[in-house]
């Protein structure tokens, strides 16, 4: 007879069945703190109504995300939003904070902001040390402002500083800005980042835009001197680097993981974006 499968379970927190009832519910905590109680190791499981950035400051993972596991070393972010299935194995020398975010938080940065687009996604994020080091400073502030602060003035000052350590996390995700950017562009970097992975036409991108593609392709030539596809796949090259070099993802896995269905393809499309196979990147 055919097992039923076990189904993944679903918390407040980890481990917990409840959390703070209150609109704008931002919490932060070390790894280090709940990772222990588990013996470093957080079974996969999923979170019904939260969103959580998980960035391991140095240290070593193997990071479940999304039916897929990764070994990595930090500094990295992990973003694994509302309902995504996450797990971790930490190394007992594993540092950092795990940041949890309310569905409230998420609604008042409105559609148009960068930060929900990044928090929809599930995405592992390479950092550099400087970022590094904002986001230890940053979190640092933020877990004494929970233990220290109170009442409304508490949640409004968590919100802020959260606010602010999400930004440091993902400014390297955001391509430059160019000065008095249309709205309509900036909308569509918004776009960019949220289905970049699921090749989309661009009569997506224009409809949603409320445009036609000659439209958006002249915008995007005036900015960025590229046309709207070359900023799509500028994005996905971007992506594939990152996972390439800081993974131990392999090619097909990447390729998998881009949304391309042939493998032999992705290698070409990499090899012609920066002139290199990806198997140069694993090297």
């Amino acid at each position: 007879m055919a097992r039923t499968p076990t189904p993944v379970p679903h918390y407040a927190l980890y481990g917990e069945d409840t959390s703070p009832d209150f609109g704008d519910y931002v919490h932060c905590e070390t790894i280090e703190a709940r990772s222990r109680l588990y013996e470093w190791e957080i079974a996969a499981h999923r979170h019904l109504s939260l969103s959580q950035v998980l960035f391991l400051a140095s240290g070593g993972a193997d990071i479940l995300l999304e039916g897929k596991t990764t070994r990595a070393t930090g500094p990295l972010l992990v973003f694994a939003p509302q309902g995504s299935v996450h797990g971790f194995r930490f190394t007992e020398n594993a540092v950092g904070f795990v940041l949890t975010l309310s569905r409230e938080f998420r609604v008042a940065l409105g559609e148009d902001d960068p930060l929900a687009a990044y928090l929809s996604a599930a995405a592992l994020v390479p950092l550099d040390i400087r970022a590094k080091r904002r986001l230890m400073v940053l979190g640092r502030q933020l877990l004494e402002a929970q233990r220290d602060s109170a009442g409304q003035g508490r949640a409004l000052l968590e919100r802020a500083l959260a606010e602010s350590w999400l930004r440091v996390a993902t400014a390297p995700l955001a391509q430059p800005e160019t000065p008095g950017l249309p709205p309509q562009l900036a909308r569509f970097q918004t776009l960019v980042e949220r289905h970049f992975r699921e090749h989309r036409p661009l009569s997506y991108y224009a409809e949603e835009l409320g445009c036609t593609e000659r439209t958006l392709s002249r915008l995007t030539r005036a900015a960025w001197g590229i046309t709207p596809s070359e900023a799509l796949h500028r994005r996905i090259a971007l992506e594939a680097r990152r996972v390439l070099r800081f993974t131990n993802a392999s090619c097909s896995e990447v390729a998998e993981e881009l949304g391309f269905e042939d493998p032999s393809y992705f290698s070409r499309f990499y090899h012609r974006m920066t002139g290199r196979r990806p198997s140069e990147e694993k090297r």
